[in-house]
């Protein structure tokens, strides 16, 4: 006879086995296949006759660090996906933080907020093609001068040249994510306890010293968290930079290589190689942030 515990274990097993094995056929699987054509010379015409048993080699990975400009897209993705995480996460925290009081309207408020996450990305690209369009577009019209934000015009930043059409992509990028911080930081605001503040404002704190004291200590946890999750989603981004700019007008980031290297010129090995490259920095990140954020909460608790 079979214990309690042991029924209930095979019970959970049973209940867990079918996400494990989509998981297995649907994430694994293709995963470790990827990484295996990376370390192959794979050609889309013979695809069919790589497998688990093939001539294993660094090639690709030297072919591809050396290729011209993939430094340069390395550095335009941590460029974008850096000023798009920060841009983002701070949106989302000014708004989260200024809709945090009752107000009539505050629901209808908020639901427009999400719109931007919860548009069709080709509609929200496209959009914003129109409204930056240097001859019609409705941004120019603002402007003393029309200014071709999706071209290879080039503006200064801080007293570094960037390309403009990097400023926007990175734009697009904070503008569409911010909802996706703007809920976190907004359901973690609602979780604290009023008392504190409350008891802030007694002691003769003022709105300032409010949100540096009491506010912002109950939010850095959040706020880590959502930069680990957005940079990770940042740095594979590859749909909203291709519909915006094709990966021109010197926009291009790694997953755009990625992309170019399968389509344009039936590389896959190279491609795959490309996309290691991409987990790897990956990888660095949250080993730096589960170092130093993961590690210290564990502490604390």
């Amino acid at each position: 006879m079979r214990t309690l515990r042991q029924r209930e274990s095979r019970a959970g097993l049973a209940l867990l086995s079918p996400t494990l094995v989509v998981t297995l056929v649907v994430v694994v699987l293709p995963l470790l296949w990827a990484v295996m054509l990376a370390f192959q010379d794979v050609r889309l015409i013979d695809i069919r006759r790589k497998g688990l048993l093939g001539d294993y080699t660094l090639d690709n990975l030297f072919y591809v660090v050396g290729e011209p400009g993939f430094w340069s897209s390395l550095a335009n993705t941590l460029a974008y996906t850096v000023a798009g995480t920060a841009l983002s996460i701070a949106i989302g925290l000014v708004a989260a933080l200024a809709l945090r009081r009752r107000f009539r309207g505050r629901t209808l408020v908020r639901a427009a907020i999400l719109v931007p996450y919860v548009a069709p990305v080709v509609a929200a690209a496209f959009l914003w093609e129109v409204m930056l369009n240097p001859q019609f577009g409705i941004v120019n019209t603002w402007l003393a001068e029309p200014v071709a934000f999706l071209t290879q015009a080039r503006g200064t930043l801080l007293g570094v040249e960037v390309p403009v059409a990097l400023l926007t992509v990175i734009a697009f990028e904070a503008w569409r994510y911010f909802p996706f911080a703007f809920l976190f930081v907004l359901a973690r605001i609602q979780a604290m306890p009023g008392e504190l503040e409350e008891a802030a404002i007694v002691d003769g704190a003022t709105p300032s010293q409010r949100l540096r004291h009491v506010i912002m200590p109950q939010l850095w946890r959040v706020v880590a968290l959502l930069a680990v999750l957005r940079f990770v989603f940042t740095f594979t981004k590859f749909d909203d930079v291709y519909l915006l700019t094709g990966g021109g007008a010197g926009t291009e980031v790694v997953s755009v290589r990625v992309y170019d290297f399968l389509t344009a010129r039936d590389d896959i090995g190279a491609s795959a190689a490309q996309a290691v490259v991409m987990a790897l920095v990956l990888v660095v990140f949250l080993v730096v942030y589960l170092r130093f954020f993961a590690g210290g909460e564990r502490e604390q608790g």
